[in-house]
């Protein structure tokens, strides 16, 4: 992560030099200005020390380190300073003969010496030595870490008045120095921090004890979310009972720090202290909650002896406990009486403000004689508030919950708790409160109680099925009535001809009528089969059955959730992509006039453009629903199309449209596999109308041969690439397999689903209309952005129009950036100057027609956006 941050950050300082050439100039001379107040006894005395320290302080530390037989920390620093000098003479030559002018301007500045010389733009014995000082570990240590950074500094300020350098020259040197050493690092290895078995027991003689052997404990399966709470050994003495140790290092420490990290920035109030301590401090937490359990009458592990095992790692000594975790006990032998205890041991620590916060199956030991204890209180909190409390209880009854049920459970907390207590901790019984083992754990029985929901679904569509090809069967094998002779002249007889042809189509009318009655019934039945099926099949998850226990006891009790998230993971994706969209918005924008665009153009036809814009998300809606068969809300599904011109800003407009559409239609209350289908029978629809049209507007204007409305070279190195990837898929089995299954179980309710729209000429009518008025929108919105620029004589046909704008919109759809930014706007611009408007016109014309159907919704698009989420839309 260090190699990381410092690429990006040299990244950053040349984005600045190349890009900020004001501001790099103006901060030189600031500096300049400012240095050049000191006195000189002052600028004298920095250089002389610092040029006498840049080479006994690093000389220093390698003698510290050589008679500490600590070698190899000395060899990664001398190949990362090695390293560090061959960068400084590649950036040197690279500055010089091949960076833009204002990279060097900020890099360096004509020599004192000699004004016709230039300074070195990175101090090649400055990196080195800080990729030295880096690699062997000097920042870790404080006396040393203050003597870098005197050093450093006096160095700098030297320099910076004597007029050698510039400040970008200077923090370019650090960053390369410590990104190399920290790339060193990664490549060779870092050293072994953990302490050996003689460190271990040379420690335990330390503290007094006379060990015999020491083993190691094994983790225990599903401990993931506490792999910092260190190794565990069962030591043996010569004169005592055995020792439970625990030793903890910067390896330890280090897992799952992100999590922890993640966790405080998004939760309110409910992390786990600070998300990276000292070892000092991780030993005197631990050793403070181990005495204030016992303190508290809890049964925890007896601390009895702390020790630092070296720099890198410290040890906790404990009496051994023995016993088995909760979740290797059996189920038979969790008692009542098991449970009540575990219980009894939670309320002594809550009576002292004492928060476990790690109240998992691994946390809980059982001995030999039954009795519970209390483990891994290393992460826990004294003086706690009432949420953490409660978060405790709420763990607890998720733990229990997962071995012997909700009721039980429930019942063992109220008879040592209270009922109030638990009422109390309703609010808090929610996925996001509860340990990272446990929301697992209950993801997992989430995805087998569905998989059990959707075979008892299945199971009910194949008996309907069945049931109607057994009565099909049934009616077919009924014995029909034959006619007689005498009818069958009479039916030969021209006046009954005549009769017959008077009362067939009445009676064709009322059979097919039936027919489609009893289709519908048909399907009436099996979906409420299904949904009886699914209704019977639907089971509670444990969280929601401990819910209903407790209101059982406590009916008044609070049951809406309380809020923990400081910020959701939607909020901060839709942060991100308003970030991007912002870019990609400044970016289209930084190189246009707008004084003189706006001067030229005439503000009837933009107003009737704006218009045309904001009727295509009406149109849009009619696009959708009308293969809807479900009844959704007209004016809610407009949103959800304004909330779509903020989602296609960030993702391919392809990607995006269907994605959010199939979101908003699950919600609105239409099931997961109809909302697929529904969007894509919109999309074939939508795709097989958009070619007519194409052919049709094209073979009008006959300009669908234009070469110039041929697609890019990217695209067609695009649809390359997917025919290629078509033909690796098809030719290798697994793939192929693969493949198919997915986009069957994908696509299979598409042709289903518009037979049924077949069936509603409304719906039918709606869709088709909407796609239809949806592309009259947009050619009418461009059409208007080109009248807003040009005259009588640079007026185009609506069929030309057409033709560019349906080329346009399809590259920008196999386009891989956003909105399809850059390829729409190109296409059309040179499209429209192929069927023959002028460049003048053409460029802000597309200009304009993008603000208006890309770039000016945006901003709509994201609070219609937020509003749905918030409402439960999307």
């Amino acid at each position: 992560m260090r190699l990381l941050v410092g690429v990006l950050a040299i990244a950053v300082l040349l984005s600045i030099a190349a890009f900020a050439h004001g501001t790099t100039s103006g901060l030189q001379q600031d500096i300049s200005k400012g240095t050049g107040a000191a006195p000189d006894l002052m600028i004298k005395f920095a250089g002389l020390a610092s040029s006498i320290a840049i080479l006994l302080v690093p000389v220093a530390f390698a003698i510290e380190r050589l008679i500490k037989r600590d070698g190899l920390r000395i060899a990664d620093g001398v190949l990362a300073a090695v390293l560090a000098h061959g960068v400084t003479l590649a950036t040197d030559l690279w500055v010089a003969q091949g960076a833009p002018g204002s990279i060097q301007d900020a890099l360096t500045r004509p020599s004192p010496g000699d004004i016709h010389a230039l300074t070195d733009p990175v101090h090649g014995y400055l990196a080195p030595v800080i990729a030295y000082m880096t690699a062997v570990g000097m920042s870790r240590r404080p006396r040393w870490r203050v003597v870098l950074w005197v050093v450093l500094l006096l160095d700098a300020f030297a320099m910076l008045v004597t007029g050698y350098t510039t400040p970008f020259s200077i923090i370019l040197t650090v960053l390369i120095g410590w990104t190399v050493a920290y790339g060193t690092l990664y490549a060779v290895g870092s050293p072994n921090v953990r302490p050996t078995g003689q460190t271990l027991l040379a420690g335990l003689r330390h503290v007094g004890f006379h060990p015999v052997s020491a083993a190691r404990e094994e983790a225990h399966e599903g401990a993931t979310e506490n792999g910092d709470r260190g190794r565990r050994y069962f030591v043996t003495l010569e004169d005592g009972p055995p020792l439970d140790v625990t030793i903890v290092d910067r390896e330890q420490q280090a897992q799952g720090f992100f999590y922890r990290v993640w966790r405080r920035l998004t939760l309110r109030g409910i992390t786990t202290g600070r998300s990276l301590q000292s070892l000092r401090q991780a030993l005197e937490q631990e050793a403070l909650l181990a005495y204030a359990a016992i303190a508290a009458g809890a049964n925890a592990p007896k601390l009895i002896a702390t020790s630092e095992l070296g720099p890198d790692a410290v040890m906790l000594v404990y009496e051994h406990t023995g016993g088995r975790s909760l979740d290797s006990v059996p189920d038979e032998e969790i008692t009542d009486g098991l449970l009540r205890d575990t219980w009894h041991q939670v309320q002594a620590l809550q009576s002292r403000r004492i928060a476990h916060r790690r109240l998992t199956s691994d946390a809980i030991l059982v001995d030999r004689s039954g009795t519970v204890i209390l483990t891994d209180l290393r992460g826990g909190e004294i003086a706690s508030g009432d949420l953490i409390l409660r978060m405790d209880i709420a763990q607890l009854l998720a733990t229990l919950g997962l071995r012997v049920g909700a009721e039980r459970a429930v019942a063992s907390a109220v008879g040592v708790l209270g009922p109030d207590a638990i009422a109390d901790c309703l609010p808090l019984l929610q996925p996001i409160a509860l340990s990272r083992t446990t929301r697992s754990t209950l993801r997992k029985l989430g995805r087998e109680r569905s998989e059990r929901e959707r075979e008892a679904v299945l199971e009910a569509s194949r008996r309907a099925k069945q049931a109607r090809l057994d009565e099909a069967s049934l009616a077919e094998s009924s014995p029909v009535e034959e006619s007689t002779p005498t009818e069958r002249a009479t039916e030969r007889t021209p006046s009954s001809k005549r009769v017959a042809e008077r009362i067939t189509p009445p009676s064709a009318k009322t059979s097919a009528k039936v027919e489609r009655q009893a289709e519908k019934a048909e399907r009436q039945a099996e979906k409420k089969a299904i949904d009886e099926a699914l209704d019977e099949a639907r089971e509670e998850d444990l969280l929601t059955q401990i819910r209903h226990q407790v209101l059982r006891i406590r009916p008044q009790a609070p049951v809406e959730p309380a809020r923990l998230e400081r910020v959701k993971p939607r909020t901060l994706v839709s942060f991100i992509a308003g970030a991007i969209g912002a870019y990609f918005l400044l970016s289209q924008l930084t190189h246009i006039e707008f004084g003189t665009l706006f001067d030229q153009a005439e503000w009837g036809w933009v107003a009737a453009a704006v218009l045309f814009s904001a009727l295509s998300y009406f149109a849009a809606a009619m696009s959708l629903l009308g293969f809807v068969p479900e009844r959704v809300p007209f004016l809610r599904t407009v949103a959800a199309q304004v909330a779509g011109s903020f989602v296609k800003i960030v993702a391919p407009a392809a990607v995006g449209g269907v994605a959010l559409n199939t979101r908003f239609l699950q919600r609105a209350g239409v099931r997961p596999g109809l909302a697929v289908a529904s969007v894509g029978a919109s999309q074939l629809f939508g795709l097989g109308a958009h070619i007519m049209m194409l052919l049709t507007f094209g073979y009008l204007t006959g300009t669908e041969k234009t070469p110039s409305l041929s697609p890019s070279r990217t695209v067609i190195a695009g649809l390359l690439t997917v025919a290629v990837l078509v033909l690796v898929v098809t030719s290798i089995p697994f793939l192929r397999k693969f493949v198919v299954t997915r986009v069957r179980s994908l696509f299979a309710g598409v042709v289903p689903r518009m037979l049924d729209v077949l069936q509603r000429p409304q719906k039918l009518i709606t869709g088709i209309g909407g796609m239809l008025l949806l592309t009259a929108c947009f050619v009418m919105c461009l059409d208007a952005s080109i009248r807003a620029f040009g005259d009588e004589s640079t007026t185009l046909s609506l069929a030309s129009v057409a033709v560019v704008f349906l080329a346009g919109n399809a590259l920008g759809s196999a386009a891989p950036t956003p909105g399809g930014v850059g390829a729409v706007e190109a296409t059309l611009t040179v499209g429209l100057i192929a069927v023959g408007l002028p460049k003048e016109v053409a460029a802000p014309a597309v200009l304009l027609y993008r603000l208006l159907t890309l770039w000016v919704p945006v901003l709509p698009g994201w609070l219609f956006f937020n509003h749905l989420s918030r409402r439960g839309s999307l």
